[in-house]
């Protein structure tokens, strides 16, 4: 195994897991709106689904997107349209309290591992994960490295910004305050999809 290049995949991993995103941005909202407790599933959905969808591009799933490539197109269009749903959904999020509902509820572990399979950035780092540190180590070794490291940092980012939103929770003391707060969110949540547009 190249020692240099595993902890240089480390950094790289840790910037894309940890930095702003539709994930981190939605694990923030919802740790505002619902707690911690109740965004669990979502993180966890968050977690395996991103470790899943390295190793199984990994493995071969990346050449039937490069065959093709049009499928790649399909999903970067039905994820846009799929964010601008959600924020249309967190902008209009109120608070809730134990035993209270908002009529919606966090996202769900197979809504938010589905969800990785259409998220831009995930792409970017499944992309960068398997051509730019594909020499960490022997075939298939270097993606079971890739895998497991991803699981980690996607597991410790999610985490974060969940505890985060939840730590919020005490300073947005009324409804007017977490509106506000969600209002802000899903306008983040859309400029994220920036970078789809200008790939266009």
């Amino acid at each position: 195994m190249s020692h240099s290049l595993f902890w240089a995949f480390v950094v790289f991993a840790a910037v894309m897991a940890f930095t702003p995103g539709p994930n981190n941005i939605m694990l923030l909202s919802s740790g505002v709106t619902y707690g911690f407790r109740r965004t669990v599933p979502h993180l966890a959905g968050v977690t395996f689904g991103f470790a899943f969808m390295v190793g199984a591009v990994g493995l071969g799933l990346g050449a039937v997107f490069l065959t093709y490539p049009v499928l790649q197109t399909v999903l970067k269009y039905a994820g846009a349209a799929y964010l601008i749903y959600l924020s249309a959904l967190i902008a209009v999020s109120g608070p809730t309290r134990p035993g209270e509902g908002n009529g919606r509820g966090p996202m769900t572990f197979w809504g938010a591992a589905m969800f990785q399979w259409i998220n831009a950035k995930g792409w970017v780092m499944v992309i960068g994960t398997i051509t730019a540190y594909a020499a960490i180590a022997g075939y298939p070794w270097n993606i079971l490295v890739q895998t497991a490291i991803a699981f980690i940092m996607a597991a410790l980012s999610a985490a974060a910004w969940a505890l985060f939103g939840t730590a919020l929770r005490p300073v947005l003391t009324s409804g007017r305050l977490v509106r506000a707060f969600n209002i802000l969110m899903a306008i983040l949540l859309l400029a994220s999809l920036y970078p789809v547009f200008m790939d266009a």
